[in-house]
């Protein structure tokens, strides 16, 4: 598979590429600085490719969709991982709206913009897959009223997650929402659980089959509810 994850250089994403590669699969690593993409790459046995996206930057989403289809003409999985503030300091009452602004711009526009630039891409592939890195802090089950930029973010990322799904179906595009869990990274804090178990999921989503689920919300390949 040719995969492209963004956020690639640390945390879940840096372990979702070794995952991919570690499989065999082709994987572009991207990073919002060249030398940030080009370390997490290096540090991955396999064929990790590095290359410099903000996926806050439209140029940048143009540029990176562009050398992709140049270089490989199709991409079977997009994973939507790069994810900003998680703003534990903040409650809904008194939340300062630039964060929630900046927040969506990263994990709720970036992925859209990303999904729009590289369709053709996986429109190319035989088997093309999305999948949203998403939190079980979007859920409305078990909402609250703490980290709202990011819970927003998040929650504008799982209905896109489902409009997506609706309208590429008949693409073939499995599109998807996973929760990794609260996992033990630079933003997830520590006392979570390893790393690995938090991105096979992720991994899971991106390899399902023809017949599988689209449209979904799911943490380690079970549903979670809305």
């Amino acid at each position: 598979m040719i995969v492209l994850v963004t956020g690639g250089n640390r945390g879940i994403g840096h372990e979702v590429c070794r995952q991919f590669a570690a499989r065999g699969d082709t994987v572009v690593l991207t990073a919002r600085s060249t030398a940030a993409a080009t370390d997490a790459a290096a540090a991955i046995p396999g064929e990790v490719h590095p290359l410099c996206l903000d996926v806050t930057v439209e140029a940048d989403v143009v540029r990176v969709a562009g050398t992709v289809i140049e270089r490989y003409g199709y991409v079977d999985a997009l994973v939507n991982n790069a994810a900003i503030l998680y703003d534990t300091w903040q409650h809904a009452p008194d939340a300062d709206l630039d964060q929630v602004r900046q927040a969506a711009e990263t994990n709720l526009y970036g992925p859209w913009r990303l999904v729009q630039a590289l369709l053709p891409a996986l429109r190319a592939s035989a088997h093309p897959r999305v999948v949203n890195v998403s939190s079980e802090a979007a859920s409305f089950a078990s909402m609250g009223g703490a980290t709202p930029a990011y819970t927003a973010s998040k929650v504008g990322l799982n209905a896109l997650t489902r409009m997506l799904a609706a309208d590429l179906r008949g693409d073939g595009i499995l599109v998807n929402a996973v929760c990794p869990g609260w996992v033990a990274t630079d933003m997830g804090g520590a006392g979570g659980r390893p790393v690995g178990e938090g991105a096979r999921g992720i991994v899971w989503a991106a390899g399902l089959p023809d017949d599988g689920p689209t449209g979904g919300f799911f943490r380690d390949g079970h549903p979670l509810p809305w």
